[in-house]
């Protein structure tokens, strides 16, 4: 594709380090910039100055060898003649941070646009690995709308324990079952986890982090093959070296995120989540990431092109194989390609190296076809998240691909009610109150029982917290009962294979209808035509709603008060709602004013 390069003299750059039309400022900004070795001869070169978002570090072990390939990226920029200039992201690590790492990908993507938008720079590269930080980054790029890439950093190796694969995430609800059963002891649950962490990387199951990076490559934002190469894997290092290189030819040809992530990219992705069998927390993200670009989408979408897509990818949670066997057996370009052949993929949208998605899949080639299935033999026809509504809430997501055999003949397969199931509803007050009375036999926990946890969202919580997969009271594990219905307004992790119930939008702390509802209360779930209702009258319906008291919150710090006066649900991407009506900054406002 031919492009109309920049010159010079347009780098956003030159305005602070090398304006002859404001020799005062600018001399202000170079010379504290020459003091740790930089030159005038570099920085008033003309040549782009890109910035690395580092998202790795000591906090964030998911990310931390990003530290160490950015020393490739760098390197690739140099060759390309550009100037790096490296610089940290806030922290976000799903398995460090309380109350939940949720609540800090909208702090993290705030942090990352004025950076963006304050300092000299004229591209960037987006380095990505656990879960939220893929979101925050993309959020950002979209907001600015500045030349950007992403660079993610890889699944760990396959984890295996005593001959056998372990899948980071996903063996600790395995674990947690077997400690249930008393079939575990603490030590035995500890060296399961340890041995499923083999590696520097990311999930190596297709939990959110490697479903969210695969969605980075399908929406054409970083170069084919990236999302799935594992971390330590020479190749990560190679492909480090090219997105520095790329970045710099992207900034000269103005090639932005606008011109990338455009409605077909974001169906694009859709399709592939469904593919994948991917993460229930890939819709807010992505519909985040689109309300931040401009573009519709919501839950509808996902149900509107994402539901009769077949999935096609044998991979953890939901399968059998892990990061490794699916980059081996041609990660994402590969399955692209099936998805390109069966007529489900937009071809024409651009992507980061200039060529468009067909352009750079259409010929890919599956290695192993246990891993990665022909659209036309997949693993299961309609394999795409559904999206569910009643007067519980106005919607949320099912996860149908995790329905195993043992759920399907439990609850879905009542001969005069297929794909219905009643139950009698157990009501929880966040995982705290789950946790100190799921044990309690006055509880009367049974087979026939939904379990709900609210409370849980963007505000009750706050952030949204992955709590929803509950297991049931270890006396029905014990009978091998190791799974019940669940519902709520928090969100599940990536890595659970449950068929969850999840992401309920509005949520109980604003309102919404699973705020009305009690235990021993009957609900209906239909999953023909996609309705959970509770089976109480109107007239009971309105009573509760006029006696219900919103919980009070308590803010714990600055930022959860701060968050929770602003975020929206989780059905439309649980961003700061003020923050969606600045679009495309650099475009609609240019520079920002001067610092003196």
């Amino acid at each position: 594709m031919t492009r109309n390069p920049i010159t010079k003299e347009q780098l956003r750059s030159k305005k602070w380090f090398d304006d002859v039309e404001d020799p005062g400022m600018s001399a202000l900004y170079l010379e504290r910039y020459l003091n740790f070795g930089l030159t005038r001869e570099e920085l008033q070169s003309g040549k782009p100055i890109i910035g690395i978002a580092q998202t790795g570090s000591d906090l964030t072990p998911c990310n931390r060898h990003h530290q160490d390939l950015a020393i490739r990226v760098k390197e690739g920029i140099r060759d390309a003649g550009g100037i790096p200039l490296e610089f940290p992201v806030h922290p976000i690590q799903e398995t460090g941070k309380r109350p939940t790492a949720a609540l800090d990908r909208n702090l993290a993507y705030l942090g990352l646009v004025e950076v963006l938008h304050g300092y000299p720079l004229d591209g960037v590269v987006l380095t990505t690995g656990c879960d939220k930080t893929t979101p925050a980054c993309l959020m950002a790029a979209a907001t600015v709308n500045m030349p950007a890439i992403v660079l993610s950093g890889g699944p760990m190796l396959d984890g295996y324990h005593k001959g056998r694969t372990v899948g980071s995430g996903s063996i600790i609800w395995e674990a947690r079952q077997q400690l249930a059963a008393g079939e575990l002891d603490y030590e035995g649950f500890m060296e399961l986890a340890a041995a499923s962490a083999p590696s520097i990387g990311h999930c190596n199951t297709m939990g959110t982090a490697l479903s969210m990076n695969c969605l980075a490559e399908a929406l054409g934002m970083s170069l084919p093959g990236c999302a799935s190469i594992p971390a330590p894997y020479r190749e990560r290092g190679q492909i480090s070296y090219h997105t520095g290189k790329r970045i710099v030819e992207m900034v000269w040809e103005d090639l932005t995120p606008s011109e990338i992530m455009t409605k077909e990219a974001f169906e694009n992705a859709i399709v592939l989540a469904s593919s994948l069998g991917a993460s229930t927390n890939c819709p807010p993200h992505l519909i985040a990431i689109a309300r931040h670009m401009g573009v519709d989408l919501d839950m509808e979408d996902w149900q509107r092109v994402g539901y009769n897509v077949p999935m096609i990818v044998d991979c953890q949670p939901v399968g059998r194989f892990l990061g490794e066997g699916f980059h081996k057996a041609g990660g994402v370009p590969a399955v692209l390609a099936e998805l390109i052949a069966a007529g489900l993929i937009h071809e024409e949208p651009l992507t980061v190296n200039g060529k468009t998605i067909g352009e750079n899949c259409r010929e890919a080639f599956t290695h192993d076809r246990e891993v990665i299935r022909a659209a036309d033999e997949p693993l299961l026809q309609s394999a795409g998240l559904m999206v569910l509504s009643g007067n519980l809430f106005e919607n949320a997501v099912m996860k149908t691909s995790a329905i195993d055999g043992a759920f399907r003949k439990r609850y879905l397969e009542d001969p005069e009610h297929p794909n219905v199931f009643m139950g009698d509803a157990i009501v929880f007050e966040g995982s705290e109150d789950y946790h100190s009375r799921i044990n309690d036999p006055d509880l009367g926990v049974t087979a026939n029982s939904i379990l709900f946890i609210r409370n849980c969202g963007p505000v009750g919580y706050p952030g949204s917290a992955e709590v929803v997969n509950m297991l049931p009271p270890d006396s029905l594990v014990k009978q091998g009962i190791t799974s019940l219905p669940c519902a709520g307004d928090g969100r599940q992790s990536g890595t659970s294979g449950s068929p969850s119930i999840l992401n309920a939008s509005p949520e109980a702390a604003v309102g919404g209808g699973l705020a009305l509802l009690k235990t021993g209360d009957r609900i209906r779930v239909d999953l023909n035509n996609r309705k959970v209702d509770m089976m109480i009258s109107d007239e009971e319906l309105a009573k509760r709603q006029a006696e219900l008291v919103l919980p009070e919150l308590d803010n714990q710090t600055p930022w959860q008060e701060i968050y929770r006066s602003m975020v929206g649900q989780l059905s439309s991407g649980a961003c700061l709602e003020p923050a969606t009506l600045h679009l495309r900054i650099i475009d609609n406002k240019g520079l920002p004013r001067h610092s003196h």
